[in-house]
């Protein structure tokens, strides 16, 4: 079985009972680890790994949430208690829009859930825990430092993300929770920033208020019941208000149209982007997964045009089975 490596945050960034006003350890208890185990042949195995940890929080009745890419295509989950104890479950569903997943424990966690609150509420300032499995010693007193637009280079983008400081080190999956004990968001990412001349990290947290409209659909169908955005496998980051390509998804549509490594996207359907969120938004305005993507490219010296047709990602995927 599975056991959580043995860590601890540095006693500086751990959160103090006294410093909150709600049951600080009572609220921690709701946030478990996780660890899955993905095929060999799965299809984000390339990218994402075999092997995948982190956390997940408690939110209903044996009902854990997430960041989707720990347990996408997963075979088996396990879920960690405080306390040592372990109880596997199935991966109910994710959504690559927000990011979020769901995991339904298969026994009693016997863990009360933490109530959902409202990120749009939270302020730049807010003081705030970014809790880990584990309790106090796994989770970091931090601040809310931005909320503002975030583009992943997997095609990926929020509105408005949320940044906290300091950063948690094992973040994927952590609980944010404000100061009345309810969790605000879920940890994605760890970046980093130019502070004041120096380099500093923080989280990138993916806010709750985007879980509400989804909840239902995710437990019934695994997946939000509306049409699929285009995906087109392509890995893309921005320099000097250019949007070029870093990597290509193995057998996504950007590798059967031939794209590579160095292209730089000059514009989509003959409208010029300068941005990541350019390129998505107006990729997405054109329709459902499978509309095709016309796009103006730039590789060593040479512009062409190329029409990707695109997907829904979520066909290429292993899909979760219930043994």
């Amino acid at each position: 079985m599975p056991t959580m490596t043995e860590w601890r945050v540095p006693p500086a960034h751990q959160p103090r009972a006294s410093d909150y006003g709600f049951d600080l350890d009572r609220a921690l208890s709701s946030v478990v680890g996780l660890h899955s185990i993905i095929p060999p042949d799965a299809f984000s195995a390339e990218t994402l790994g075999t092997e995948r940890a982190g956390n997940g929080v408690v939110i209903d009745d044996n009902l854990v949430l997430t960041i989707g890419y720990l347990i996408t295509e997963a075979e088996a989950v396990w879920l960690h208690r405080g306390d040592g104890r372990v109880v596997q479950g199935h991966v109910l569903g994710f959504d690559s829009v927000t990011g979020f997943g769901l995991v339904q424990a298969l026994g009693h966690l016997d863990l009360e859930p933490i109530p959902l609150g409202s990120s749009a509420a939270t302020r730049i300032g807010d003081r705030v825990v970014v809790g880990g499995a584990g309790g106090r010693t796994r989770s970091v007193a931090s601040q809310i430092v931005a909320k503002q637009e975030f583009a992943g280079y997997w095609e990926y983008l929020l509105d408005e993300a949320v940044f906290t400081y300091p950063a948690h080190p094992n973040w994927g999956g952590t609980g944010l929770i404000n100061e009345r004990g309810e969790l605000i968001g879920i940890g994605s990412l760890q970046l980093e920033r130019e502070r004041e001349g120096k380099a500093e990290h923080v989280n990138m947290i993916v806010p709750i208020d985007l879980l509400r409209p989804i909840l239902d659909d995710l437990r019934k169908f695994g997946r939000v019941n509306t049409p699929a955005r285009p995906w087109l496998g392509l890995f893309s980051t921005e320099i000097d208000n250019r949007v070029v390509v870093i990597g290509i998804s193995s057998n996504g549509p950007a590798a059967r149209a031939e794209l590579k490594t160095g292209d730089v996207i000059l514009a989509v359907d003959g409208e010029k982007v300068t941005s990541q969120t350019d390129f998505y938004r107006k990729m997405w305005s054109l329709g459902a997964a499978g509309v095709d993507v016309p796009l103006t490219v730039h590789h060593e010296g040479v512009t062409f045009d190329v029409t990707v047709t695109s997907t829904d990602r979520f066909k290429l995927l292993k899909q979760p089975k219930l043994h």
